[in-house]
């Protein structure tokens, strides 16, 4: 039988529906509205939304819309603050990436991994006459449910996971023939993952970003005298010791953080894989889509996919040194496949999102080596092994980065039944590229919110040459099977290769600008890398020099850069470093250590939440023909029926 909240159809079952009403399409005079459809789609069919309220938000922003100017068009409702602040706490996922079992969906419990139903609605299109009387049947096999109501009322069900429904109507308007139509109703749940780095989990937007306060918080410097220090924005509510002399509990500062979907990984529901998948769900009525998120910031493959890794940070509440080990993301994913093939044999993960390689060539690191200019610091961090030149760089390419893909591939083959095609490998974008795609000039424009740092312009143009000559073509090389990569079968291990964003992001680096950039981007982030007020006295209460309060930073608005740069990623997140190993980590909230990453560790110099809506726009096309979803719908049948009216009438 039809799963159905109630024993059968009726009409106060069918108003439930009216969240729908406006969504639908507006009617057209009958006589121009062509021959009657059943039409149904699936609802709420991001099976990560708990509430359809924040599906169908997406639905009526991509209406004739690219994922990017969808993004947009969120940015401008939200005024800055982002679509996630408040979706984030209405997910099937925890914030410590537990998925929830069973998760309760607009009031009706699910299995999120293995669904047993999905909610439809169908209704009727076309010239249905007014006041037409719809006498509706569904079957799914165990017998035909049937009711009958006002046709202009869509009706609501539920269908089985993995098996056809045949709808059918009789519509009779007066002395009309009773016309009978009919169509099959199959959902297609798809499963999708998502595994890979901080580009993959959407790192540097945070889901709900940082709230600022106007007032000043002190940092130490590495030279640490009484005048070696400066101050920055504080955290909106913390009311502790702000002077580098008055230092307070870990606690109290980290009550403040950002929210992430999931802090240990920094995962972000603006991430471009979150965002295809949502994509998908949103453009194809006939599917539901179950996404798995897995990416997590940090990641490489032997450490992240293949074994386990540090976390970033601790959730929120957390205490202390996080040691916090987040799991292997090819473990989890295989884990959580084998306890859904227990549930339902047939069940199948049906693609993997992927983006990963970048720290295997010790990325972070040539970051640091361009951005990190004073000479004590350059010091500190050559020891600590925090910075790596391009030649280390390059001979991890050459020798550790093929080996290690080889494995990656190993790994993922059963998991995809054999068809790494179903893998789909977005590539990065180049961040320092601005000006007709020439690199970023350098300087400490976006980078002045630690006195260390400058874009040193001879080292940025160098990683940006590597990055385009040699570090992105051999990754293509090895996701393809392309370019003496190590492939046993090159036409069976190849996998699905994204890179048309790079194009798009060919001007959009980190150190673009545009007259129509935020306001208060243009007036307090300056040019000349003088935007932070260096008296300690004054900068206390007033560290901005522009005098406006750094509350009135947004986010999430739209910018040039769709790369976050230094300053984006202080006043977005201020990641307090907890993941760090022992010897590393900050003794208090104004140690010099946590200065310097504060304004890096939250996704300095990774793409905004308008450079992953371009890398979705890029994703989606691949992930669609992958999984087939353009194919032609089954024909939908119709007819008059003169001669089932006296049996009809019984």
């Amino acid at each position: 039988m039809i799963p159905l909240p109630f024993p059968k159809l009726c009409a106060g079952a069918l108003l439930l529906a009216g969240i729908l009403t406006a969504f639908a399409p507006e009617p057209a005079a009958a006589q121009d509205a062509g021959p009657i459809q059943i039409e149904w789609e699936v609802r709420n069919r991001f099976r990560l939304f708990r509430e359809e309220r924040d599906f169908l938000l997406h639905v009526e922003n991509a209406r004739n819309r690219s994922i990017l100017a969808a993004e947009q068009s969120l940015e401008l409702q939200s005024e800055g603050r982002g679509w996630a602040r408040n979706m984030v706490n209405r997910l099937c996922i925890d914030l410590q990436g537990r998925v929830n079992q069973p998760c309760t969906r607009d009031n009706v419990k699910e299995n999120y991994i293995t669904p047993i139903d999905h909610p439809v609605t169908v209704r009727l299109t076309g010239a249905v006459p007014v006041g037409a009387t719809c006498a509706w049947s569904f079957d799914d096999g165990d017998g035909p449910q049937a009711s009958t109501f006002d046709c202009a009322e869509p009706v609501n069900l539920r269908v089985r996971y993995g098996r056809q429904t045949v709808a059918s109507v009789d519509v009779s308007a007066g002395s009309d023939p009773t016309q009978r139509v009919q169509t099959e109703i199959q959902v297609r749940d798809v499963f999708v993952a998502g595994l890979g780095d901080s580009i993959a989990s959407g790192e540097g937007n945070p889901d709900r970003p940082l709230a600022l306060s106007d007032e000043g918080f002190c940092f130490r410097s590495y030279l640490g005298t009484a005048g070696a220090q400066f101050y920055r924005p504080s955290r909106h509510g913390f009311k502790g010791g702000r002077a580098c002399e008055a230092p307070d509990t870990l606690a109290n500062w980290q009550r403040y953080s950002a929210l992430w979907f999931n802090a240990p990984c920094h995962r972000s529901l603006y991430s471009y894989q979150a965002r295809t998948a949502l994509a998908l769900a949103v453009r194809y009525t006939h599917i539901a889509v179950t996404f798995l998120p897995l990416a997590c910031t940090g990641a490489s493959i032997a450490d992240g996919l293949l074994g386990s890794q540090r976390a970033r940070e601790c959730p929120p509440g957390k205490t202390g040194v996080c040691n916090i080990s987040v799991n292997a993301q090819v473990a989890e994913l295989r884990e959580a496949l084998t306890a859904a093939k227990k549930r339902q044999p047939e069940r199948t993960l049906d693609l993997v999102l992927l983006s990963v390689g970048a720290n295997d060539v010790y990325f972070s690191g040539l970051v640091a080596d361009v951005i990190v200019d004073t000479a004590t610091e350059r010091a500190l961090f050559r020891r600590s092994g925090v910075m790596a030149t391009v030649d280390d760089s390059r001979d991890a390419l050459q020798r550790e980065l093929p080996q290690n893909f080889v494995k990656l591939r190993e790994a993922l083959k059963p998991l995809v039944g054999g068809e790494l095609s179903r893998v789909v490998y977005v590539s990065y974008a180049n961040p320092a590229l601005a000006e007709a795609g020439a690199p970023c000039r350098g300087g400490r424009a976006g980078f002045d919110i630690h006195p260390s740092f400058n874009a040193d312009p001879q080292r940025l143009a160098r990683v940006s040459t590597f990055v385009d000559t040699e570090f992105l073509p051999q990754l293509k090389g090895l996701a393809t099977c392309t370019r003496g990569a190590l492939c046993r079968d090159p036409e069976a291990d190849r996998m699905t290769f994204v890179d048309a964003h790079q194009r798009a992001f060919a001007e959009r680096g980190f150190c673009a600008r545009s007259g129509s950039d935020p306001e208060f981007d243009r007036a307090c982030f300056a040019e000349n890398g003088q935007s932070f007020n260096p008296d300690i006295v004054s900068a206390a209460s007033q560290p901005m020099l522009c005098g406006r309060g750094a509350s009135e930073y947004r986010a999430y608005l739209p910018r040039a850069r769709w790369i976050r740069d230094a300053n984006d990623s202080y006043f977005a997140a201020m990641t307090y470093p907890q993941g760090l190993p022992a010897a590393s980590q900050p003794t208090d909230i104004h140690d010099a250590t946590w200065g310097v990453l504060s304004a890096v560790y939250g996704g300095a110099v990774h793409p905004s939440a308008e450079g992953h809506a371009a890398m979705a726009d890029a994703a989606l096309p691949a992930a669609s023909a992958v999984l087939g979803l353009d194919a032609v719908p089954p024909n939908v049948t119709r007819g008059s029926l003169p001669q089932l009216l006296p049996s009809a009438q019984q």
